[in-house]
């Protein structure tokens, strides 16, 4: 399991930063140059993806937890602030219930606790995207799921997705269509609603109101459930919300961890 370590603060729990389905750690880069200099921040490369293993079969939100509480074993770490944006929020409920002793905050990014058939289907269309499209279209499909309307009228990050789109074409190491159908099963299969209310740690439930992709029924469902958590969802956002409030959003994580 491939992860890099962040800021040099040896005081104090550190951050560990899961990513969602198809990208690995590095995405994380605009949030560790500012949370980096608070906390000492890990991102690794889930399963499937990146410098991790890609191992060939369905995979598990359950099984990447216990990835993560092999990695923080492996790195002496006894606890953690666990943030996770999308498929790593799913691992990240999977880690406070598994292993609650590990997790000391939660940041639920983009969440859910169960797929409807509509979620279902966009994953196992994304497998097929994924199989027929060039990297270029794949990240653009991508793009088109994750970023609200605004942001593909504001020019600046336009160009960033263009550039994005660029870089996935030129990718040395692009995901395996078998990362990509391993991850799917996980987010497809992940089933925790009855289970949401044995985590008693402070949670934060965050995303963005118009995400298509997870729409904000799946965080309303999750806030409702959790017994010590809060919820804030971003007007005229979607899945991409922390870019698309990035400033406000590094904030705000900060000040939920500080406070806990």
């Amino acid at each position: 399991m491939h992860y890099e370590v962040h800021g040099e603060q040896n005081d104090g729990i550190p951050v560990i930063l899961i990513m969602g389905i198809t990208a690995p750690g590095a995405v994380w880069e605009a949030h560790v140059e500012v949370w980096s200099q608070h906390f000492k921040c890990i991102t690794p490369d889930n399963r499937g993806v990146g410098e991790s293993d890609k191992p060939a079969g369905d995979y598990t939100s359950a099984m990447m937890a216990d990835d993560y509480a092999n990695l923080m074993l492996g790195l002496g770490i006894e606890q953690a602030h666990v943030v996770g944006c999308s498929m790593g929020s799913i691992i990240g409920q999977q880690l406070a219930i598994r292993h609650p002793e590990k997790v000391k905050s939660l940041v639920l990014m983009c969440s859910w606790a169960r797929c409807d058939q509509f979620a279902k289907s966009t994953f196992e269309h994304m497998k097929q995207c994924k199989a027929h499209l060039t990297p270029a279209a794949f990240m653009e499909w991508i793009q088109l799921l994750i970023f609200h309307k605004r942001s593909w009228d504001d020019p600046e990050v336009y160009a960033s997705m263009l550039e994005g789109r660029q870089g996935a074409s030129e990718d040395p190491n692009p995901q395996p269509l078998h990362g990509v159908h391993g991850q799917a099963a996980a987010c497809i299969n992940h089933s925790t609603l009855d289970q949401l209310k044995d985590i008693s740690i402070p949670a934060l439930v965050i995303g963005g109101e118009a995400d298509v992709f997870t729409p904000s029924w799946m965080a309303e469902e999750i806030n409702a459930e959790l017994p010590n958590s809060s919820m804030h969802l971003y007007p005229e956002s979607g899945h991409a919300f922390h870019w698309e409030n990035l400033e406000d959003f590094n904030q705000r994580v900060i000040n939920f961890i500080n406070a806990n």
